[in-house]
């Protein structure tokens, strides 16, 4: 098992305990954590049960998919940033065909 997924699996068993404390199924906790998918996302959401303890189960996937959502529009202002970066490369230096 590589570091990555020791990493994974232990932030996976730390997110689902803390929602099992919360009173909630451990298979909720195994949705949760395959939806976020990183451990980054996780320690998200481990923070968000920790500082709030929701006390229903929407509020623990509304604050999931509010996680996602960042999440994806991160990966897409990268996306754009190297877009308009070889924009950017064209419009100063040509497209250097050698014609």
């Amino acid at each position: 098992m590589t570091d990555h997924q020791i990493e994974w699996r232990n932030t996976k068993d730390q997110l689902v305990s803390a929602i099992k404390q919360l009173g909630f199924s451990e298979a909720l906790g195994e949705q949760i954590a395959k939806n976020l998918g990183s451990p980054q996302a996780m320690e998200r959401m481990i923070a968000y049960l920790n500082n709030v303890k929701p006390k229903s189960e929407e509020l623990i996937v509304d604050e999931m998919l509010a996680i996602c959502s960042d999440i994806e529009a991160w990966r897409n202002k990268k996306i754009s940033e190297e877009a308009n970066s070889r924009y950017n490369e064209i419009l100063n230096y040509g497209l250097n065909t050698d014609e």
